[in-house]
This record gives structure tokens, sequence and C-alpha cells, in this order.
């Protein structure tokens, strides 16, 4: 699973909200860089995402399957709007957000097949499965470098970076 940051975040009440992602903004990464095209999250919208802090399973702060949890695309980006929970994480959050003391939010995803664009060193994400977003307590989450150097291979060896996704998300979601 790969992982992006951004860091638009506001506080209403226990609600916080933001954007998770925006697009046609350019991320270096490691070698190269990315762009997110408008439009690249409608499929994901319909799925069950998780809201979690700093990408912990262990730290779930809504989802979009109870409602806790709204994501929507507008032309800016995949804005949110969170209800915090009445738990440890979500009074962490809470208190850390009224004092701008958050580093922002990040999200993770996969790319299914055909669902990025390459030219030469930079990338376009076109098609995201989105499978979280995360509320960032210290300094948002940029892909490792192993992460970043299958996504640089795509053209290369498209295959094994399937496999490495599929092995790297079993991993997370067990």
């Amino acid at each position: 699973m790969e992982r992006r940051s951004f860091t638009e975040i506001r506080t209403n009440g226990r609600r916080i909200e933001g954007y998770a992602a925006t697009f046609n903004s350019e991320a270096r990464m490691s070698g190269f860089v990315e762009t997110i095209a408008p439009g690249a999250f409608t499929g994901a919208l319909a799925g069950d995402v998780l809201a979690m802090l700093d990408h912990d399973p262990s730290k779930v702060l809504g989802r979009t399957r109870s409602g806790t949890l709204r994501l929507t695309e507008d032309r800016k980006g995949l804005a949110f709007s969170l209800d915090l929970p009445d738990t440890q994480a979500g009074r962490d959050v809470l208190a850390l957000a009224e004092r701008n003391d958050l580093g922002g939010m990040s999200f993770g995803f996969t790319v299914p097949k055909g669902g990025d664009n390459w030219q030469g060193e930079r990338r376009t994400l076109r098609t995201i499965s989105l499978k979280e977003i995360s509320i960032v307590s210290a300094w948002p989450a940029y892909p490792d470098t192993e992460i970043a150097l299958r996504s640089l291979r795509h053209n290369v060896d498209a295959e094994r970076r399937r496999r490495a996704l599929i092995i790297a998300g079993a991993k997370t979601w067990a």
C-alpha cells in the first residue's frame, strides 16, 4: 500500500474536516514527481474506507460504512468530514487539532492495473483504490524507499509490484 500526505484540517465541535488529498498538486517522491488527476477517487467513494490516527488500525476514528466518515470529491480534491469518537484517540486528535498541533492528513491506497500513467519520471494517478485516510499527529507519512522504488519500476516489472502490494496489503489488513 502507498501513502501520501496533505495538511488542511479544520475543527467544528467534535467534527474534523479538510482534504485528505488535493488534485493536480505535485508530490516529489524519491526519484519521481506524482500528481492526482481529478476524478481519481470516484470509484473508491462507494467502498468502506477507514479513518485512522497515524495509519494505525488499532486507532480507528471512523468509517464510511457507519457514516462517521464522509468523503466527497470536489474541484479541489478528496474532502472529508469525520465525527470524532469519544475514545482516547478521538480526544487526542481533538486536543491537538484545537491547538493546531496536528501534522496533517495522509491516505493509504493501491493503484489498480491501468490506474496510473507514467511520462518519464512523472506519474499521474487516475484511479485510486482508497483503503484509509489518516490524521497524522507528527509528520505526514510519505512512502518508504521500498514502496517508492516499486512504484518507480512500475513500467519495468508491473507483475512483481502487483504481488508485493497484495502481500503488503494483506499484512496491513490482517
